[in-house]
C-alpha cells in the first residue's frame, strides 16, 4: 500500500522538465471542456440518424453509462494498481496513479490528464465504431463519455468539496476508505455497484 505522504493539496515534481510537468497536471474543468462538446456531437448524430429514435437513444445511453462503471472499476482496479517488477514500468505506473495515492489532496492530479483521456477516447471510438451496429454507437459513446465525466467530476469532489446529502457522503466515504484504509478495496468511485459484485 502505497503510504500517504501528504493530505494536504500540494504535489511533488514528477519531471525536471517543466514542458513533461506541464501535461501532468490539469485542472478539474479542463475534461468538460474537452468532452461535453463530444456528448453533444454524439447525441446530434443519434438524433438525426433516420434508423435511430427515442429508445435507441435511451438504451444507448444507458448501456453507455453502465458500460463505464465495468470499465473504471477494471482500470482502476487491474491496470492503475498494477505492480510491476521492472523499475521503469514502476515509474511508469508511479506517474500514472500511484503519485495520486501519495498525494491524494494534490487538486491538479485528480481529473484524467488530456494526454491520456484524449488518446484513450480515440482509441475506444475506433474500437466501438467497428463493434457496435450504427443506430447505437453514439448514445452508447454518449453514455460512455458521461460515465467518464462522472468518475472524473466524482473523484474531484469526493476529495475537495463537502459532498452532502446520503449519496454524496457515501461515495466520498467509500473513496476514502479506499485511500486511507485498504487500497485493495473499493475501486469504485463514481458507483460502488462492482465493489459489491466483486467483493472489494
Amino acid at each position: 500500500m502505497s503510504p500517504v505522504k501528504s493530505s494536504k493539496d500540494e504535489t511533488i515534481r514528477l519531471f525536471k522538465s517543466n514542458f513533461f510537468e506541464f501535461f501532468t497536471r490539469v485542472h478539474w474543468s479542463v475534461p468538460l471542456v474537452l468532452f461535453v462538446p463530444l456528448v453533444g456531437y454524439c447525441l446530434y448524430a443519434a438524433a438525426v440518424n433516420p434508423k435511430s429514435g427515442w429508445e435507441t437513444l435511451l438504451i444507448g445511453l444507458g448501456v453507455g453509462a453502465f458500460s463505464w462503471s465495468l470499465l473504471e472499476y477494471f482500470l482502476h482496479r487491474f491496470v492503475f494498481h498494477f505492480k510491476p517488477r521492472g523499475k521503469r514500468f514502476q515509474k511508469f505506473f508511479y506517474l500514472i496513479h500511484e503519485v495520486h495515492h501519495e498525494y491524494p489532496q494534490d487538486s491538479f492530479r485528480l481529473v484524467m490528464p488530456p494526454v491520456e483521456s484524449i488518446p484513450l477516447a480515440i482509441l475506444f471510438w475506433f474500437v466501438l465504431r467497428v463493434l457496435i451496429p450504427d443506430p447505437f454507437f453514439y448514445p452508447f459513446f454518449a453514455g460512455l463519455v458521461l460515465g467518464y465525466l462522472s468518475y472524473d467530476m466524482t473523484h474531484y469532489a469526493v476529495h475537495h468539496l463537502p459532498m452532502r446529502g446520503k449519496l454524496g457522503n457515501f461515495l466520498k466515504h467509500h473513496h476514502l476508505k479506499h485511500h486511507f484504509k485498504n487500497e485493495k478495496k473499493g475501486y469504485g468511485v463514481s458507483s460502488p455497484f462492482w465493489d459489491w459484485v466483486f467483493h472489494t
